[in-house]
């Protein structure tokens, strides 16, 4: 293991987390109150499945090589092809969610004041009975895990060439990377809203085709 396999690792994980922060920062905003161990539960569990989903790809595209020997060749165009859609449409998911979010606050601009001031006058007691009902279900958020994390499978192909040791370690470091990312979307959107994790997506999907030009050259050429 050096420096560069953990860069490279940080990096991909970066790239794949991105849906898991913008939901993070969702469920941020969607409850200012969230508690101390709700955060860590979010984070844990968007972590779990990031770390989870490249060890399955892996697994199949191993066997699925070790079968099928001419697969080796199509890796990379796979790998490209692949993180090239799912970075893709995260630029354009991220595109369209901010146009949206921009149109939403236009809109909802004149009635701010309103809203504002009954808020206020709602806020003097029951904050923790709110808390509670606000705070996510489990199974709503294995769901969200799921959804977020499906898209590391094609992870398979860019690990391809780990050992098993290898694998496992770029998994741990994608989840602990997701781990960080989650407690930190979660506490933007706490503060700030849903323009970051716009945002957030469209670097996130950046990353993730730059990542699958990389692994394209490397192997075309190197």
């Amino acid at each position: 293991m050096n420096y560069s396999f953990i860069r490279y690792s940080i990096l991909l994980g970066v790239g794949l987390a991105m849906d898991a922060f913008s939901v993070s920062v969702a469920n941020g905003l969607a409850n200012p109150d969230m508690k101390r161990n709700v955060r860590v539960r979010i984070a844990s569990v968007f972590a779990f499945f990031q770390f989870l989903m490249p060890l399955i790809g892996w697994g199949f595209v191993h066997l699925l090589a070790e079968k099928f020997a001419t697969v080796k060749i199509f890796i990379p165009w796979i790998a490209l092809g692949l993180l090239g859609f799912i970075g893709g449409k995260m630029i354009i998911e991220g595109i369209k969610d901010g146009r949206k979010e921009k149109e939403e606050t236009e809109s909802g601009s004149n009635e701010e004041g309103k809203d504002s001031g009954n808020e206020e006058k709602e806020d003097g007691s029951g904050n923790e009975a709110g808390n509670d009902k606000k705070d996510l279900k489990f199974s709503t958020l294995i769901i969200q895990g799921i959804a977020t994390s499906i898209d590391a499978l094609s992870t398979g192909f860019v690990i391809e060439e780990y050992t098993f040791p290898l694998a496992l370690c770029c998994a741990l470091i994608i989840a602990v990377v997701t781990f960080l990312l989650c407690i930190l979307g979660v506490f933007l959107g706490r503060k700030f809203g849903m323009k970051l994790a716009n945002r957030a997506t469209i670097v996130g999907g950046i990353v993730l085709i730059a990542i699958g030009l990389e692994i394209f050259i490397k192997n075309l050429f190197f």
